[in-house]
């Protein structure tokens, strides 16, 4: 028979090995999140990849950032699976051409949704410092978002605000697709994005928006959402430190 001293002095193995046991399958966890994370941001380029080479709607440039998203998205999976740096410098990064090359990447998903996809920038000359690849991202996912959960007529407005840099993409509110469109060789190809595995995106806006110490909120509604990114603008001390 078991004695209760025995009992006692067990429990602190037990509860080491519940420890352990705990920790391994919250690092699993995350690493199955980090994992996931990077592969979602390997689906963005390649999509906008298979879009651009459909129905000739791709343009040296626009494939020329894709395919650099896409080698940023690679290196990151690399990093993932096998370790080894990945730090990457801040760097001064003017938004517009990024923001830019955001909504010409995804257009002609937006019209394969039967929607439409516009910029307005009034913000001037706009510089900010950071991580280019991640910037880029954020805003790629910005869009898709609207794109995919939103619609259908999709607006960029970026405008200054109180030292920083105020990006808003608001949609119309979501609509059915045609048939024709869902069946569509190239609206097949776009629903590579993993759209069943919702939340990575704008889980990569939200990081990217504290790693720059910027501000990241969603509003949905009936009528339609909106989402808003903010940056602050590079200081004279971010460009003497570059």
């Amino acid at each position: 028979m078991i004695e209760l001293a025995e009992i006692v002095a067990g429990w602190p193995l037990a509860a080491t090995l519940a420890a352990v046991a705990a920790a391994q399958g919250l690092r699993a966890g995350r690493r199955r999140t980090a994992l996931n994370e990077a592969l979602h941001e390997l689906r963005r380029p390649l999509q906008a990849l298979a879009l651009a080479g459909s129905g000739n709607v791709g343009s040296p440039p626009l494939v020329e950032s894709s395919v650099w998203l896409a080698a940023a998205a690679l290196e990151r999976l690399d990093h993932e699976v096998n370790g080894g740096g990945l730090q990457r410098p801040a760097e001064q990064v003017e938004v517009r051409p990024l923001l830019e090359a955001a909504v010409r990447r995804w257009q002609a998903r937006a019209s394969l949704a039967g929607g439409s996809l516009s910029l307005r920038w009034r913000a001037g000359r706009v510089v900010v410092s950071g991580d280019r690849v991640e910037l880029a991202q954020a805003l790629d996912n910005l869009i898709v978002n609207a794109i995919e959960h939103g619609g259908p007529t999709i607006a960029v407005d970026a405008r200054p605000h109180r030292g920083r840099v105020r990006i808003v993409v608001a949609d119309s509110g979501r609509a059915a697709r045609p048939a024709a469109r869902r069946d569509a060789p190239a609206e097949v190809i776009a629903r590579l994005s993993g759209r069943r595995r919702r939340g990575h995106g704008l889980t990569v806006v939200r990081q990217v928006a504290a790693a720059h110490d910027g501000r990241f909120a969603l509003r949905r509604s009936e009528r339609g959402s909106l989402a808003l990114f903010e940056l602050p603008l590079a200081t004279d001390r971010d460009s003497l430190s570059a």
